[in-house]
């Protein structure tokens, strides 16, 4: 029948549909300055309460303290700021070992002694050119330095291959096991003030689940987790009820290494998946988000989702790039079938050419999860200007800052000491797309636009269970369509679209939809902008004209579950991330008309 577009209210513009997906350090706009409240630490607040008590200068030289002990108050005020534990005992020992601590830092030159200096409020520079996270300057590291002048990047560059370091030297000066350390800085960010990786630690080890300690195991805890943890105590004093989202819920194992069910040419155990009723099509379903969510998000999901036990995969075990995610469906796990030819599984395979210039201390065989965005030409410059003036190889502090940012930006080699971002159509590859297949619109939208897809290889793995079973076609609602990742699954798949209604709220993706389906396609295309449109009415219209739908596809926004959203991380509560309860309405809606047909 060819393209048609529907004209009726379905349309109207709205909330719904993909949107902006994982945010990252770095705008393709321009950075934006940020602060961060940074409250004042325990650490500097005891400083205010030692007065008179034993202090740096009232050590020996063997840490033995001058004069008589601790008081039984101050000991208590520790207790209370939870610095020291109220065991029976060791009081005292604990209070001794945190002022050995004070005397480390206040013999570290990188730190302030100043009372505030240690947790003062933490800002982020504003800097068009660089990248925030290589701007970002902890008040209590800078305070004392002098302003670097405008044509000294490379010093700056060099200047901040330490402030890692130093801050995880600083955590360990305080008692803290190394490991601990780097674990929270990695998932506060190195730019995180004093108090916030203190304060991580301290509930990590109170947690009885040990929760931290598996934080590859497990739904991520950190950031909105912990404020959720927050809010939900205030929140029960008051007598409210718990968050939607699920977060007072156990968090949900995942798998080690994540494989899913089962992958092409990998022996996995057989697996014991057994559907309710309920869950049982028809419509076939299918729903993808981020793996790594806030606490809870993923039991949630399940439990609206029928209880259907969801299926983790990363896509580094299928091609050459990371890409952590969830998915819950009701198809069969049997009969699956990889896209042929397989993609390839390391950067080398999928570009050849970069082989040349690769350093022999660059490990990487494979991409982290692409972005939505890119990084800045400053950044690159920069690279190349601190390599340019070293020997090679150069020495192992540059060479390990150069491998963090090039892992965190997806950089590749293409030069002696030059590095580059991913180009839209190389991101196209790694995702199973069709060349060119976002070509047309504009380059940051591209970037956007890919970086919230599907991986197309994964999907049509797991779809195609379905390819013997509809020799005819099929009928496809498409919830938050995006570039169409799943239309271009099931094309590959060789599995014919005799109707899609695709909902998806970017103008931009739907052009990118349309124009792809105008060069390929012969079924139906309804277009509709608004998933909050899709009333019951309006759906079984629709279901009663084609006569059910075979397969409700889609994975709702994940704005606020990425971890890269240091800000809005508001699990299912998120102004974007709750539409995945419209993809629930709407899918037991469908189920339900098509039940009563």
């Amino acid at each position: 029948m060819g393209l048609q577009i529907c004209t009726c209210d379905f349309c109207k513009d709205g909330v719904g549909g993909s949107d902006d997906g994982d945010k990252s350090v770095w705008d393709s706009e321009g950075e934006v300055a940020r602060s961060l409240d940074g409250a004042v630490s325990p650490i500097a607040t005891s400083r205010n309460k030692l007065k008179g008590a034993p202090g740096p200068s009232m050590l020996h030289g063997d840490g033995k303290v001058n004069g008589a002990g601790p008081s039984a108050s101050l000991v208590e005020d520790f207790v209370g700021m939870g610095l020291i534990r109220e065991n029976g005992d060791g009081g005292a020992e604990s209070l001794l070992e945190l002022l050995l601590a004070y005397k480390a830092i206040g013999n570290d030159p990188s730190l302030d002694n100043s009372s505030a200096s240690v947790c003062g409020p933490r800002t982020i520079c504003d800097d068009k050119d660089v990248l925030a996270i290589w701007d970002a300057h902890d008040a209590s590291t800078s305070s004392d330095r002098d302003h670097i002048s405008d044509d000294s990047g490379d010093e700056d560059f060099l200047q901040g291959l330490s402030q890692k370091d130093e801050k995880i030297e600083s955590l360990v000066r305080m008692g803290f096991p190394k490991d601990e350390a780097e674990m929270a800085i990695v998932r506060c960010g190195q730019d995180a003030p004093m108090s916030v990786l203190v304060d991580l630690i301290y509930s990590s080890e109170a947690s009885e689940d040990g929760y931290y300690g598996n934080f590859s195991d497990h739904e991520d805890d950190s950031f909105g987790g912990r404020k959720e943890k927050r809010k939900r105590s205030e929140d029960a004093e008051q007598g409210s009820r718990e968050p939607l989202d699920g977060s007072h819920d156990e968090p949900m194992p995942l798998p080690n290494p994540m494989v899913g069910f089962n992958l092409p040419n990998v022996s996995l155990k057989s697996v014991d998946r057994s559907l309710s009723s309920k869950a049982i099509g028809p419509p076939f379903f299918y729903y993808e988000n981020v793996a790594i969510a806030p606490k809870g998000v993923w039991t949630t999901i399940s439990r609206f989702l029928y209880d259907i036990q969801p299926e983790f995969v990363d896509s580094r075990f299928v091609c050459a790039a990371a890409r952590k995610r969830g998915y819950i469906h009701n198809l069969p796990i049997e009969n699956r079938s990889p896209l042929l030819p397989l993609p390839p599984k390391t950067i080398f395979e999928a570009f050849p050419h970069t082989k040349k210039w690769w350093p022999s201390w660059d490990p990487r065989k494979q991409f982290n999860c692409l972005l939505t965005n890119m990084a800045k030409p400053k950044l690159t410059e920069q690279i190349h200007h601190a390599l340019a003036k070293c020997k090679d190889p150069p020495p192992r502090r540059v060479q390990k800052y150069v491998l963090e940012t090039c892992r965190t930006a997806n950089l590749v080699w293409v030069g002696l000491n030059k590095v580059a971002h991913l180009e839209p159509d190389e991101m196209e590859f790694l995702l199973g797309f069709p060349k060119d297949h976002t070509r047309g619109i504009g380059r940051t939208e591209r970037f956007k636009s890919l970086g919230n897809s599907f991986h197309v290889d994964t999907v049509a793995y797991h779809l195609s269970a379905l390819r013997d079973m509809f020799p005819h076609g099929m009928h496809v609602l498409s919830l938050f369509s995006g570039i169409g990742g799943a239309e271009v699954a099931l094309y590959r798949l060789g599995i014919r679209m005799k109707t899609v209604v695709s909902v998806e709220i970017s103008e931009v993706n739907r052009f990118v939809l349309r124009t792809w389906w105008n060069q390929t396609q012969t079924g139906t295309l309804i277009e509709i902008a608004d998933v909050q449109s899709l009333t019951t009415e309006r759906l079984e219209s629709c279901i009663r004209r084609i006569g059910g739908f075979d397969l409700v596809i889609g994975g709702s926004p994940c704005n606020n579950l990425a971890g890269r959203n240091r800000f809005h991380r508001d699990g299912l509560e998120g102004e974007q991330s709750s539409l995945f309860y419209h993809y629930y309405r709407i899918l037991d809606t469908v189920k339900s008309i098509m039940g009563r047909m």
